[in-house]
């Protein structure tokens, strides 16, 4: 007999990766794929979104024939700030441009000159100046500098829409892309920005739809339910919001760390902003706070710089384990003596300063540094929200010197760890069901253990 099974594309930047989930939200088959980037016509590398579109449906096809797997719904997650514009017979007619891709600043500056300051659109949209990562600006960008194109667009579709609309030929928006630092939207007003409207960008944008919807289409044959898609940081904030029931503040780590609250009630503030904070959205159009920072790249950085510093393996850091007696020595007489080198930070040194004998003490340092940048980033998402519950995922969830210090400096808060490599695609398979899950259910799939803050004599 075939198993059921809700089948999911998770595409990253640079993995792609198809799941299937079976009816209890449990793992059991997956494939990993890599694409080499192309380039646009101005030579800057790209997604090969025929390359990635040809995999999404081959694979699909492939498991669909297959004996073991009866597939009864389809989702898909994506990475942000991925606008695929079609034609009116729903062909792309540019590349994905690059979030990374640079802008001439006459663009920028024109765009502000046009519709008022910068700090105030920035507030009412929750999202900083970040270029092409407003995929809004992206419209914006492609209407001045190649207005041909831009008139052949019908739609432009986020790229896990465009994912879906291969299947369904349905084109929609969903609000996880749309809020998620696009510029396109107004929280306030909870619809378009008004500068989305004065350039008729937004008779470009589909009619915008909820991440829970999902339409039953006879593909090949099979009755499947297949979702509209959903932005991943979004989708990994689900399983969370489905199953803890008090407010919490969920920091998922990696290259970026990112802190997340979804029980804010503010609008952003001018500090927000400075402080590099943002809002993504909740399924239902609700905002989420968000405070970046830039803590697995930087960190990379300076472990490798560790590395040559002190002649050890670079894989030396994986084997630290927490000392008090260290820590309490450093923080004792705490000084800054890390100048980073991806980020900033007003407390930085011109320079680098190593003092110690030893590697262990340096990186004590280091991950004390790190920690109070994250702690500082943790407040910035927190605000005034009431929240006593802290979830910490990703890659520094496993890091001993790294939880062991956050726990000394949020005392004030429940510190949790969770371990899913699922990620955002275990949100996707959740969004489009109507199955219920509770507060077992990250205790079963996500391992959650608690950790308590040093008690110092």
């Amino acid at each position: 007999m075939k198993v059921k099974v809700t089948a999911v594309f998770d595409i990253g930047k640079t993995n792609k990766k198809f799941f299937l989930f079976d009816e209890s939200f449990c793992e059991i088959h997956r494939e990993y794929a890599r694409f080499i980037e192309i380039e646009d016509q101005d030579g800057y590398p790209t997604e090969d979104l025929h390359a990635l579109a040809s995999w999404v449906i081959t694979t699909f096809n492939k498991i669909l024939d297959s004996e073991e797997y009866h597939i009864k719904a389809l989702n898909f997650s994506c990475y942000g700030a991925s606008l695929v514009h079609i034609d009116e017979n729903g062909k792309p007619v540019t590349p994905i441009y690059n979030y990374m891709k640079s802008l001439k600043i006459e663009i920028i500056d024109s765009f502000y000159e046009t519709h008022g300051n910068e700090l105030q659109i920035s507030k009412e949209t929750g999202s900083p100046k970040l270029g092409m990562l407003n995929s809004g600006f992206q419209l914006f960008w492609l209407k001045f500098t190649q207005p041909k194109l831009f008139k052949k667009i019908k739609y432009s579709l986020h790229l896990p829409q465009y994912l879906s609309y291969l299947f369904t030929g349905i084109p929609v928006s969903d609000f996880t892309s749309i809020g998620c630092h696009t510029m396109l939207w107004n929280f306030d007003k909870k619809d378009y920005h008004q500068w989305v409207y004065a350039e008729g960008i937004d008779k470009k944008l589909p009619a915008i739809e909820s991440s829970n919807k999902t339409t039953l289409v006879n593909y090949k044959g099979h009755q499947i339910n297949i979702g509209i898609g959903i932005h991943d940081s979004s989708s990994a904030l689900v399983p969370y919001i489905r199953s803890i029931a008090k407010p919490f503040l969920l920091v998922s780590t990696g290259t970026w760390s990112i802190s997340i609250n979804p029980f804010n009630k503010d609008m952003l503030t001018s500090h927000d902003i400075e402080n590099d904070s943002l809002f993504n959205m909740q399924v239902d159009g609700s905002p989420v706070k968000v405070s970046r920072l830039f803590l697995g790249n930087e960190y990379k950085i300076q472990v490798q710089a560790l590395s040559d510093y002190y002649k050890v393996p670079y894989d030396t850091h994986k084997n630290v384990k927490f000392d008090q007696n260290t820590f309490l020595e450093i923080n004792k007489d705490f000084t800054h003596r890390y100048k980073w080198s991806a980020m900033t930070s007003e407390c930085m040194p011109k320079k680098t300063v190593m003092i110690y004998d030893s590697y262990e003490y340096a990186y004590h340092q280091l991950l004390l540094e790190l920690v109070l940048l994250q702690v500082k980033s943790i407040k910035a998402a927190t605000g005034r929200s009431n929240i006593k519950q802290l979830y910490i995922d990703g890659g520094f969830s496993d890091n001993e010197v790294f939880i062991q210090m956050l726990s000394q400096f949020m005392n004030t808060m429940k510190l949790k760890t969770t371990n899913s490599s699922l990620g955002s695609a275990l949100g996707a398979a959740i969004v489009i069901s109507d199955k219920k899950i509770d507060s077992k259910f990250l205790k079963n799939n996500y391992a959650v253990k608690k950790h308590e803050p040093l008690i110092i004599n």
